[in-house]
């Protein structure tokens, strides 16, 4: 992703129910961390990915959204951590932000990771810093895709368009000019890159919702705000937002 503006960090939610009840990535990283905390490090293959034995328990506690442990077994027969996708991100995170470290052929959570552990607003905020300012989303691309554009520019556009849910396509129109009528496989390829690098990191950190609708060619992402969005962000767009009627 190419930068060109100032970047946006979330508000600590002062609620800690609200951001791990939206936030499957804070969940995990709270389970993960206390894991560590109460039952010790976890080891590491020769790779330095983390041990099967974790993966399996990994995908039954986390009760990922489409990455459950009923969906990863569905496709493979035993979990190693290339398996399951948020996991590979998680480590990342955990141990790019210091929350844990790698020592003598284990992960072990580290004296700030023990700290903070009970702080979910806090743990929140870094990861999303991390998840959505540093880190190199290109490496889960097909072709190491970027997209243009910056943070402000993506949180306030969303802002708008999400308010009564979207499709990834109409995004991708209004910010790229790109359509799938037209574009045909370069339309695929932006919106692949901009799922990867936008819209999957908001929905992992909780801030958005994606729903899938039809089947075939015309099935469809939609996206919407969730109850975190509005807690943790503060925006210029938001004093543009008509109020949603709930019928």
């Amino acid at each position: 992703m190419r930068q060109t503006a100032s970047m946006i960090s979330l508000i600590p939610p002062e609620e800690d129910q609200l951001a791990i009840d939206n936030s499957p990535l804070l969940r995990a990283a709270l389970l993960t961390l206390e894991y560590m905390d109460t039952s010790g490090p976890i080891e590491l293959t020769p790779s330095k990915a983390l041990k099967r034995y974790f993966v399996e328990w990994a995908a039954e506690a986390f009760a990922w959204p489409k990455y459950t442990a009923a969906d990863l077994y569905s496709m493979n027969k035993v979990l190693n951590e290339a398996d399951f996708p948020p996991l590979v991100v998680l480590h990342d995170l955990l141990v790019g932000l210091k929350l844990a470290r790698h020592y003598k052929g284990a992960m072990q959570i580290s004296k700030w990771g023990t700290k903070v552990r009970h702080r979910p607003g806090v743990v929140l905020a870094v990861l999303a810093e991390r998840l959505l300012h540093n880190y190199d989303h290109s490496q889960h691309t097909r072709f190491g895709d970027t997209v243009f554009g910056n943070w402000d520019i993506f949180f306030n556009v969303i802002n708008v368009e999400a308010h009564g849910g979207c499709s990834d396509d109409h995004l991708c129109q209004v910010l790229y000019g790109s359509s799938k009528d037209r574009a045909g496989i370069a339309h695929s390829r932006t919106k692949s890159a901009f799922y990867i690098h936008v819209l999957r990191p908001l929905v992992w950190l909780g801030l958005l919702q994606e729903h899938t609708v039809g089947d075939g060619l015309e099935r469809e992402r939609i996206y919407t705000k969730t109850p975190l969005w509005a807690v943790a962000l503060k925006l210029e767009t938001d004093r543009h937002l008509p109020e949603l009627v709930v019928n």
